[in-house]
């Protein structure tokens, strides 16, 4: 779509514009009694973050979605704006060294002593100190088609020979053994380290593990003993599961399609994949275990994320507890069961059970011998699994070869590329104030505004990921100021009235999308300014206004709604709405804008909360 740059209306200068935050910073500031949360995911709005919040209704948490990267966290370090409770899934002790010296030392509390100890060890730092603890871990892995297995009279493999054996028999009758979504990091990294858990888990493999994930150790490489047996397990397992050289580019959905069709008897997928096929597709699936060659079973996990604590708590007392406190409900029991919504999944913890489903009890003997291993998730290990093995997949390497390109590769600096790509002039922080809102949001919002060339932008409060700072931003962390998780743009001709339709919508309880739980939940507007009145139960839209007048119900405005697409069905669907969809997703397009030169523009008090 051809873009639009003028904007209808500047409805007040730059300096009454920050006049205006000035004064509500002084009369409603509220960041000394609140608790930020930075969330790994927008999934995390769903129930989760709700269900906190409902249990501590006396502490101000403000939930942001930032990103599932340790570095994101190392840029706000760095400037100074360190979230007071952080959560990230993809994680390693080696990517966090970092930050551990500006975190919180977890080892004496109640939480950190429930983690059974052979899982607790993957977070103690070389000096005991714990920073980082894991909730409810998902299992990821091999997944079978019984229904597949049993009207071809193959038997369900027990161990790798049976594994190998039912690869063939459904190879000879033109249906994929074996199946695997490579295209991803996740995908190559988790079975190249699932194929060799027993080994990894050995006293050797756990001695390599310490060294690599220690932050003065400069060697930080692969072992001798251990890795170069892996990836001769690795190659023989692309040979025996009969991995074809395009399944590096092989996607989940067309991996999830293949078995749902009966065209692949196994494939990569995880407990929850297990627990929707049989319920959706009334497919009779079964999680099957990583095989040793030493005859021992695994299940490969991973935490649904890990949480840590900002140590500036520790500098007030008053905050330090609230923070305490709101970690110990995000690790409680009950919270564990919301988050896991009737999934696979298992506890790290001695006083969590979890609700399994009855689609992980022919695993049970394995979960209660804690035959259950946490991926090695560095940065490093993602990307360099990524290129190893689909060089192995496209036999470019053999073991020997591959052995040495990753050890070559997590030897070398692995130092991003920190050219400038943007220079930001001002700070503008995420405090919420009942006259004005988020001025870090509605700065994103506003920009975004001029960059899609719309009258109207409406955004879930989950779109942006916090603060904006002054001075120099790489394109990484440009980009890292959008949401991650899958956030697109669409356009729409709408009413007056069809607009204020579509923004009740995300403000009152009508199940559309992300209910507001608490203000930091509150939709994100450009161009027009919201009168929201706080209830007991929730929120209610009052009035929408455009140049500071009720919106005209019957004008026409050029209107930008960001949303994931699984929030948009309702509306699509609605025969007085045409939308239609940007082709890139907002985080490519806000960086492509920037980068290109576009500049960051001023808030807008686009709220007022009585």
């Amino acid at each position: 779509m051809k873009r639009r740059y003028m904007l209808s209306a500047v409805l007040l200068s730059a300096a009454a514009l920050l006049a205006l935050y000035l004064a509500a910073g002084q009369d409603n500031l509220e960041k000394a009694d609140s608790i930020s949360v930075y969330l790994w995911s927008n999934t995390l709005y769903g129930a989760y973050a709700p269900y906190i919040q409902a249990q501590l209704p006396d502490v101000d948490i403000e939930f942001v979605v930032g990103n599932n990267d340790l570095d994101f966290y190392k840029f706000m370090m760095e400037k100074g704006a360190l979230p007071d409770i952080i959560t990230c899934r993809r994680f390693s002790l080696h990517d966090a060294a970092d930050l551990s010296g500006h975190l919180m030392d977890l080892s004496t509390t109640e939480e950190a002593g429930a983690v059974y100890e052979s899982y607790l060890q993957s977070f103690v730092n070389t000096d005991g100190s714990v920073n980082w603890l894991p909730l409810c871990g998902e299992v990821d892995g091999f997944v079978a088609n019984c229904d597949l297995f049993e009207q071809y009279g193959v038997a369900l493999p027990t161990d790798y020979e049976s594994f190998v054996a039912a690869c063939d028999a459904f190879e000879q009758v033109g249906i994929r053994g074996f199946a695997g979504d490579f295209f991803y990091d996740y995908t190559c990294m988790e079975i190249l380290q699932g194929l060799s858990i027993p080994e990894i888990n050995s006293m050797e493999g756990q001695i390599w593990r310490s060294l690599y994930e220690d932050p003065y150790e400069e060697e930080n490489g692969l072992d001798s003993v251990i890795w170069p047996e892996a990836f001769e397990r690795m190659e023989r397992f692309i040979r025996d599961a009969r991995v074809q050289p395009e399944d590096v580019e092989l996607s989940y959905s067309t991996n999830i399609r293949m078995f749902r069709e009966g065209e692949a008897a196994i494939i990569r997928a995880s407990g929850a994949n297990v627990a929707a096929f049989r319920e959706q597709d009334g497919i009779n699936a079964v999680m099957l275990p990583y095989f040793g060659e030493n005859g021992e079973q695994w299940l490969l996990t991973y935490p649904a994320f890990q949480v840590a604590l900002n140590r500036d708590l520790e500098n007030d007392r008053t905050r330090r507890d609230q923070a305490l406190r709101v970690l110990r409900v995000m690790l409680s029991e009950e919270a564990q069961n919301v988050l896991a919504r009737g999934s696979d999944v298992i506890s790290y913890s001695q006083n969590v059970q979890l609700r399994l489903s009855p689609e992980l009890d022919n695993l049970t003997d394995l979960i209660r011998q804690n035959h259950l291993f946490i991926r090695l998730a560095s940065n490093d290990f993602f990307s360099v699994s990524l290129d190893v093995v689909h060089r192995m997949i496209l036999g470019e390497y053999d073991a020997r070869q591959a052995y040495e390109a990753f050890d070559a590769q997590l030897r070398q600096s692995t130092a991003r590329d920190e050219e400038i790509a943007a220079v930001f002039d001002r700070t503008y922080s995420t405090e919420f104030h009942r006259e004005g809102g988020n001025a870090a949001a509605s700065v994103m919002a506003h920009t975004l505004r001029a960059c899609y060339g719309s009258d109207v932008l409406v955004a879930p409060a989950t779109s942006f990921t916090g603060a904006v700072f002054a001075g120099d931003y790489t394109e990484e962390m440009i980009g890292c100021m959008i949401m991650p998780n899958a956030l697109d743009a669409w356009q729409c001709d709408m009413t007056g009235a069809q607009l204020t339709e579509y923004i009740v919508a995300f403000v009152e309880r009508n199940g559309a999308g992300y209910v507001p739980f608490n203000r930091s939940a509150l939709p994100i507007v450009s161009g027009v300014s919201l009168v929201i009145r706080e209830s007991g139960d929730g929120y209610v839209l009052e009035r929408v206004l455009y140049n500071g007048r009720p919106i005209d119900r019957d004008a026409t405005f050029r209107v930008t709604c960001l949303n994931p697409s699984a929030f948009m069905g309702r509306f699509l669907i609605d025969p007085e709405l045409s939308f239609v969809k940007e082709k890139l997703r907002v985080r490519n397009e806000f960086t492509a804008y920037i980068t290109g030169g576009g500049r960051l523009l001023e808030p807008e008090r686009y709220i007022t909360l009585r």
